[in-house]
């Protein structure tokens, strides 16, 4: 005989979304719970993933004196908590030509002179979402360490909390972007891989595939897509599949 199991209700709490009481189920995230209460996002909804930074946001705990910050797709609700998604509010972002820019130190510093502003709070660090270590980049940058600065904001995902909270109203985020673009476009050197697949493109290898592909309706695109072979879970580096024609030689 099999057990019948019983449902679990959820249990609901109250938080504040800007600054009005609503009761949400306590297993949503912040996204999830203002939809519940009844907002619609027409922007600021972004990916939902973790990864775009569009929804980006700022609450207190309850009896907490701090402000905290999170990414509304990702943080769950708490009991008390008030909160407020950020619009959109602009940061100085230098015009460039990237084609004429160097990839020098001396360059960034001219386009972003602020970033000698900095006085080492660690505001920004301590607001990042995702824990990125801003002071250290900043310093980087400001010592003129193009690959430490490009590998510390890695993870920078363009949400703009810190220059939220900058006491020197810096722009980090944009600065540490054009730092990647230069390190990965004009300083890093190019990829062997990278270059063979640009010319096996240029050569027309893939454009059968691409024909096929667009020649399919939606049903036959669904078809091909779940039947397609993947790489098993658990597969070492030396897995294959089986046809290889979309690969490097």
């Amino acid at each position: 005989m099999g057990v019948l199991a019983e449902a679990v209700e959820t249990k609901m709490i109250s938080v504040y979304i800007m600054g009005k009481k609503y009761e949400v189920p306590e297993t949503l995230t912040i996204m999830k719970a203002m939809e519940y209460a009844g907002y619609q996002f027409i922007r600021g909804c972004g990916c939902r993933g973790g990864v775009c930074g569009a929804c980006s946001t700022v609450y207190r705990k309850e009896g907490d004196y701090k402000i905290y910050s999170g990414l509304a797709c990702q943080t769950v609700v708490e009991p008390g908590m008030h909160l407020t998604q950020l619009p959109f509010f602009p940061a100085l972002r230098a015009i460039y030509e990237y084609d004429r820019i160097e990839a020098t130190a001396e360059a960034i510093h001219q386009l972003y002179p602020e970033l000698f502003r900095c006085v080492a709070c660690n505001a920004c660090t301590k607001i990042c979402p995702m824990d990125v270590e801003v002071l250290d980049y900043v310093s980087a940058l400001k010592r003129g360490d193009i690959a430490a600065a490009a590998e510390i904001s890695f993870d920078c995902i363009q949400c703009g909390l810190c220059s939220s909270r900058c006491f020197g109203e810096i722009p980090q985020y944009h600065i540490a972007q054009l730092a990647r673009r230069l390190w990965g476009g004009k300083i890093k050197p190019a990829s062997p891989h990278l270059t063979a697949m640009v010319e096996d493109i240029d050569a027309g290898k893939y454009d059968d595939m691409l024909a096929k592909l667009l020649s399919m309706d939606a049903e036959q695109l669904k078809t091909a897509y779940t039947e397609r072979e993947m790489e098993p879970a658990m597969a070492d580096e030396t897995w294959k599949p089986s046809n290889t024609d979309g690969l490097l030689e």
